[in-house]
């Protein structure tokens, strides 16, 4: 027995020592072209043995076995395995794999690649952007992804951009995709100050987006089913665009710097053919004397410029990125510019063995915006284009020559100020801790805040403006605050075993948004120069704020009711009260009024998701979700969002042979929610005092209560059920790579805003509304390298989309929408929401060939939603040169020329101006008919960029590792039969019965062409 146990302790010494000798260390370095790489993996294949280089790209293996292989992997490069075979040094260069990065797709709470992804997801990274002129990151993708419609409200720079995924889903409610930045989702509510009628309507809303860098982003995902943006549940609905920033991994461990600079100069695409002078005195117009070309006098020729200094660094144990960058884009007319500045870090670190992960992501930005007197709503005197456009051209541009009852551009240019400042943080901190090889957890805290202060002001010297302006001066100050705070708690457990894998994610995520602002009016001030009148309001406000308590809005002025001089305070709390107090203080301004509001939501949400692979064959994704939300009423405040899909890479399968390198068939379903747009508060009976206001005689409106919401605890979100099948393909190893879709999507529960019962204390009342909004398609992408050598190649793509919008099973009262602005056509509409049609649906009077216009309106089969939306770009590099070609187009729309119909619709010539093909014509149509006659195709091809650049050849030694020089121009060239200067826009006015408008081109602000210098260094 002794013998016996003495032979199994020396046969199992023999068997340890045996390994001693063949178990080694081994080391080395892995670098790239450029230097060292830290945080490269280093792993044992096989085994979960590995590690991690060093700062300087070095590494260390223990008990290595020398006939093991060693498997080198970084983000972006190929992934090499060497052998060892018994040597102690390995040194690896790894290669870029430009491939692998286009592979990565961000997802909700996680990442995955194309190859494995189980829904419609599109990714689009820095190297595919759009170039140019960038004011927002909409304007990055626009045109790259099937079934994304990207259209900017106008030509001003910082304008609001309309971005639909597959379709418009929603009548009423916020139609945008949710964004969400390095993790955290913002809000799709503006953060800009709102803008006040000072005499020539509403502006246009300010795109949220505008306070992100554009050079500070990595790439760009497009989660467009079900399957996709299930995990964001209540606010998936019109799918979700996911932001990732740069992060320092690509620095280096000696750090890299990084400088760019451009210069672009705008100028009008397109003009109206107006009468000169001359032209306009044969015809029988008023001779002044002058000699004026007004839309010269209002455009111009802007330089912009945009300069961004980075520095990044990997430092093996994490990564570093810090970022500033400066724009000021000039807009091509007078008064308008955008100012940007911006700063961002991007840090990574790892803590415990690499076990803990730490990210922190940062921007602080301060945007100011300039506006010109422009706006949507412009009535019959119009604005500042609407005055160029009919100012009669002998008229010298002296803008203190009285017009009236006219306007006179070079007065509206010299007398109106309106100017925006916002400044906005938004960060994330998140910890990620490997608790175990399969399971780990994150907390994730966000902060996105802003304040934003917006001074209009009309100075006494202002013409042609009745509110009481004139001799007076009137301004408006607005102040928003908002703040979002989030905190989200995520487990993951990831396994593989021998056939399959499980990726599986549990989670929690509390959000609060609160917008709160005071809002400033006040008429009469002695003073004529603008910026002390603005002055002036502000010191007023900050003076008085404290001398009340505990109020909704207050007034110091001669009210309208009593005839005398008061200080009167409008509380809510506990009852509504109006009480006069004593004494009046002295002010400055002879009427002035603050109206405040403070409004908070909360969304509280459960989620999961599945992701379960079966010999990397079959996928599977199952999602659920339950969101709730403070904006309902308590019978509805969770709702449940589930999805589900599977994917078959059927390329895998022994039968495929080697025809396709990617092949796979991907079905889905699912269902997600929206309730944004509603506003605050729609579910409750709420009471606030009506606007005061100011009279023209200077004296406030006496105010009174309303009731703003009525009580309707059932109010819950639409709800929108996707079904989807997409098959991805590619060919010859993916160098041909493509896509089809086919989805159908159901809204139900469409939240409107419809007449109430009557008798009632408010005309209308917020409610889910029994009908189903569809939205189906089909979408086709394909990417081919058409030449693939070592000094060129060539690559083109292509994508084109097909939706089919319809409102179904709608019994309610056809509510008319698309109002019209203009002389004669006051509450004039041009588009009905109506069973049977799409949204956006046009309701005019039939023109026969005679001009003779019908009494009563026809509902038309014409839309102004595009049927096809396309895009097609090309680039091509040979040796050190790139150049690039991108066209975008719309087609099967409809846009109504509101501003021909406002402004050129009859042909006689008196004081103001007229188009020569109106009056070649000699058509006789009265502007107060909105008609067929003004509705036109909207179908279009732009030639949206091209640019070509040249990387300058380096020697290496000096301080320079790159330089690249570039040249790119925007909207080179436009397509259409559309009479107006662009057929691409995006309107949102929302007077007549709550409902959004699209496609009508009322005064738009002019879509620029612009060409840019660049250049880009890294040092």
């Amino acid at each position: 027995m002794k013998i016996t146990l003495l032979k199994s302790f020396l046969l199992v010494g023999a068997i340890l020592c045996f390994g001693l000798v063949e178990a080694q260390e081994v080391s080395g370095t892995v670098t790239d072209a450029n230097g060292p790489l830290p945080g490269a993996s280093v792993v044992v294949k096989g085994t979960t043995t590995g590690t991690q280089t060093d700062f300087d790209g070095n590494y260390t293996l223990s008990n290595v076995d020398a006939n093991a292989t060693l498997v080198f992997s970084y983000i972006g490069y190929s992934t090499q395995e060497v052998p060892v075979n018994g040597r102690s040094t390995i040194n690896v260069v790894l290669q870029e794999d430009a491939q692998a990065l286009d592979e990565v797709v961000i997802i909700g709470y996680g990442t995955t690649t194309v190859k494995d992804a189980t829904g419609a997801v599109a990714s689009v990274s820095s190297e595919d952007f759009n170039g140019g002129v960038i004011s927002s990151p909409e304007q990055l993708i626009q045109g790259k992804t099937a079934g994304v419609q990207i259209t900017q409200s106008s030509g001003e720079p910082g304008a609001g951009i309309a971005l639909r995924i597959r379709g418009t889903g929603s009548v009423r409610a916020n139609n945008s995709p949710l964004f969400v930045i390095d993790g955290v989702p913002v809000s799709n509510d503006g953060v800009t100050s709102g803008t006040a009628d000072l005499g020539v309507g509403d502006a246009g809303a300010r795109n949220p987006l505008n306070f992100l860098n554009p050079n500070d982003i990595e790439s760009m995902s497009i989660l467009k089913d079900a399957s996709a943006t299930a995990i964001y549940g209540s606010r998936g609905a019109n799918g979700v665009v996911v932001i990732t920033t740069k992060s320092g991994k690509a620095g280096g461990a000696q750090g890299q710097w990084n400088f760019s600079t451009n210069l672009s100069f705008a100028g009008t695409a397109d003009r109206y053919d107006l009468l000169s002078a001359d032209e306009f005195v044969e015809r029988g117009g008023s001779d002044l004397g002058g000699n004026t070309d007004w839309q010269d006098y209002i455009f111009r020729t802007a330089a912009s410029t945009d300069n961004n200094l980075s520095y990044a660094m990997n430092y093996g144990k994490g990564n570093v990125r810090a970022t500033f960058g400066y724009a000021k884009q000039f807009g091509v007319i007078e008064n308008t510019e955008l100012e940007r500045i911006t700063g961002r870090i991007n840090a990574n670190h790892r803590f415990f063995d690499d076990k803990l992960r730490v990210s922190l992501q940062a921007t602080l930005s301060r945007v100011n915006d300039k506006s010109p007197f422009i706006s949507r709503t412009s009535g019959s005197t119009g604005d500042l284009l609407s005055a160029a456009y009919y100012s009669n051209p002998t008229l010298n541009a002296d803008p203190d020559f009285n017009t009236n009852p006219d306007r006179n551009p070079a007065n509206l240019l010299k007398y109106y100020d309106d100017n925006t400042n916002t400044d906005r943080f938004l960060g994330n901190l998140s910890f990620e801790y490997d608790i175990t090889e399969e399971f780990s957890a994150k907390l994730t805290l966000g902060m996105d805040t802003s304040e934003s202060v917006r001074g209009q002001v009309v100075g006494p010297q202002i013409v042609a403006i009745d509110n009481g302006a004139i001799n007076n001066g009137r301004a408006a100050v607005s102040y928003l605050d908002t703040e979002s705070l989030l905190m989200e708690l995520t487990a993951t457990y990831k396994k593989e075993f021998e056939n399959s894998s499980i990726d599986a994610l549990v989670g929690y995520s509390f959000q609060d948004f609160n917008r709160q602002g005071q809002f400033l009016l006040g008429q009469g001030y002695a003073s004529s120069d603008l910026n002390q009148i603005i002055s002036i309001t502000q010191d007023t406000y900050n003076s008085t704020k404290n001398l009340a308590d505990n109020y909704q809005q207050y007034g110091i002025g001669v009210f309208q009711d009593t005839g005398v001089r008061e200080f009167r305070v409008l509380s809510l709390f506990p009852s509504p009260s109006d009480n006069s107090v004593l004494p009046v203080p002295g002010i400055p301004i002879d009427a002035f009024g603050v109206n405040t509001f403070d409004n908070t939501d909360e969304l509280q949400s459960f989620f999961g998701r599945v992701n379960y692979t079966l010999m990397d064959k079959y996928l599977f994704t199952a999602t659920l979700r339950a969101d709730g939300s403070s904006r309902f009423g308590g019978n509805n405040q969770y709702g449940y969002f589930p999805s589900a899909a599977f994917a078959w890479k059927i390329n895998e399968e022994d039968f495929m042979g080697d025809s396709f390198s990617t092949l796979k068939l991907r079905l889905n379903w699912g269902i997600t929610g929206n309730q944004d747009g509603i506003g605050y508060g729609q579910f409750v009976n709420r009471t606030r005092w009506a606007d005061g206001g100011i009279n023209p005689n200077s004296q406030i409106n006496t105010p009174a209560t309303s009731e703003v919401a009525f009580a309707n605890p059932d109010l819950k979100w639409e709800e929108t059920t996707q079904y989807g099948l997409g098959i991805d393909f590619g060919l010859g190893n993916d160098r041909l790579t493509g896509n089809i879709d086919l989805y159908r999507k159901e809204t139900r529960d469409i939240l409107l805003n419809l007449p109430a019962v009557q008798p009632a204390t408010t005309p209308f009342v917020f409610q889910n509304v029994d009908a189903v909004i569809v939205n189906q398609g089909i979408e086709f992408g394909v990417d081919y390298d058409i030449v693939q050598s070592e000094d060129f190649t060539w690559n083109a793509n292509f994508n084109i989309a097909y939706n089919e919008n319809e409102l179904t099973e709608y019994d309610g009262p056809n509510l008319q929408a698309g109002n019209l602005f203009g002389q004669g056509l006051t509450g004039a509409t041009s588009q009905i929401l109506t069973e049977g049609r799409s949204l956006f649906t046009y309701n005019l009077r039939l023109v026969d060939d005679n001009l003779n216009v019908d009494a009563e309106p026809t509902i038309l089969d014409k839309s102004g939603l595009p049927d096809i939306t396309a895009g097609f770009s090309t680039s091509a590099s040979y040796k050190n040169w790139d150049a690039s070609l991108f066209f975008s187009g719309q087609f099967g729309h409809y846009v109504y020329n509101n501003t021909a119909n406002a402004l050129f619709a009859l042909p006689q010539i008196g004081s103001r101006n007229n188009l020569k093909s109106v009056l070649d014509r000699g058509d006789n149509l009265s502007s107060t008919n909105p008609s067929t006659y003004f509705l036109e195709k909207g179908d279009f091809v732009r030639l949206q960029s091209a640019s070509i650049s040249y990387n300058v050849p380096l020697s290496g030694d000096g301080a320079l590792k790159s330089m690249r020089l570039s040249l790119n121009g925007q909207n080179l060239f436009l397509i259409t039969d559309y009479s107006g200067l662009d057929p691409e826009v995006s309107t949102t006015n929302i007077p007549a019965n709550g409902l959004p408008s699209a496609s009508i081109d009322y005064l738009q602000y002019p879509r620029p062409r612009t060409f840019t210098l660049g250049v880009n260094v890294t040092f």
